[in-house]
């Protein structure tokens, strides 16, 4: 037990750092390339922060526990909403930008997209192959948007312009790899201190590892609203939503087929389509989101989590 308590402290520590080199080296990514910070989260920070559901994903088909591949999924994005823009909210108010309105709707286009295929019954070779196109026409509209939506310098808040390459490099490259690494070592100690106390697999799989692998967009998210970057914040909440849904979920259904239960599509589908509408409203009119806005994500988050312990997921 004190051995699983030191990975869940070291798993804490390493997604704080992470996520706060990996905030430092987006923004000055944008900068170099002359694009809104936003973009850079929706893509470099998202696919980092995403790289825990694809890891957990496609191990948990090629094991055949098709239950938690997806559970993961949709636990994750979940959490990406509720928890992960409603604890920073407490920190500090969050900008809900109006540019980032066409990346939210491609969001509820991929969470839509994502249910239907879903009631085919699973996530096989050709729905794979479809949220794999779908995802492929979204990166590439967001190069055409990084193209045409360049900034200066001068316009980009917490950037360093005397940062040197090298260093920039190590900062997304440190981010990257310690993301991931962080949630690692707090899932694997979180489960082993779960089981020891009689906690069931499938409450496990539903709320520590899908907290778990959330927690590097969390950390991600925390830094980015210390430091007041709000594009990077809400950047990398819609772009993991977009890559859980569209890459990793296409990515993992190549490797074997993923059945949907009955009971995800009833419950938890719903739940991940109702946080993801929302929060339209403040997006929309590009509110900032308050401690009290944050207050209200959390306790439905726990509300969530509550609902799932009498059911057993």
């Amino acid at each position: 037990m004190i051995l699983d308590m030191g990975l869940v402290v070291a798993g804490l520590l390493a997604l704080l750092l992470a996520g706060d080199v990996i905030v430092r080296g987006a923004v000055n990514l944008a900068l170099r390339l002359g694009i809104p910070a936003m973009m850079v989260g929706m893509t470099v920070v998202a696919f980092g922060t995403s790289a825990p559901e694809l890891l957990v994903a496609v191990q948990a088909v090629l094991r055949d526990a098709d239950g938690l591949a997806l559970g993961n999924v949709v636990g994750s994005n979940i959490a990406n909403i509720l928890l992960v823009i409603g604890l920073p909210a407490l920190i500090a108010p969050m900008v809900m930008e109006r540019e980032s309105l066409r990346d939210y709707l491609i969001m509820l286009a991929a969470t839509a997209l994502f249910g239907a295929l879903a009631l085919t019954g699973a996530i096989g070779l050709w729905q794979a192959l479809v949220l794999l196109v779908a995802f492929g026409l979204f990166m590439a509209d967001s190069i055409r948007r990084a193209r045409r939506d360049r900034i200066a310098p001068e316009d980009l808040e917490g950037a360093d312009p005397n940062l040197a390459a090298p260093k920039l490099v190590l900062f997304l490259g440190l981010g990257i790899v310690g993301l991931p690494l962080g949630a690692h070592l707090l899932v694997t100690g979180s489960v082993n201190i779960a089981e020891a106390l009689g906690v069931s697999d499938v409450v496990i799989g539903l709320t520590i590892v899908a907290i778990g692998t959330s927690l590097p967009e969390l950390a991600t998210t925390v830094m980015a609203a210390w430091r007041r970057e709000g594009g990077v914040a809400l950047g990398n909440i819609l772009g993991s939503n977009i890559f859980n849904l569209l890459l990793i979920l296409g990515v993992a259904g190549l490797f074997g087929r993923i059945d949907v239960p009955p009971q995800v599509m009833a419950l938890d589908f719903w739940v991940m389509a109702a946080a993801a509408v929302l929060i339209a409203p403040l997006v929309w009119a590009g509110r900032s989101l308050g401690p009290a806005l944050g207050a209200i994500l959390l306790i439905a988050y726990a509300s969530y989590l509550w609902s799932l312990v009498p059911s057993g997921g």
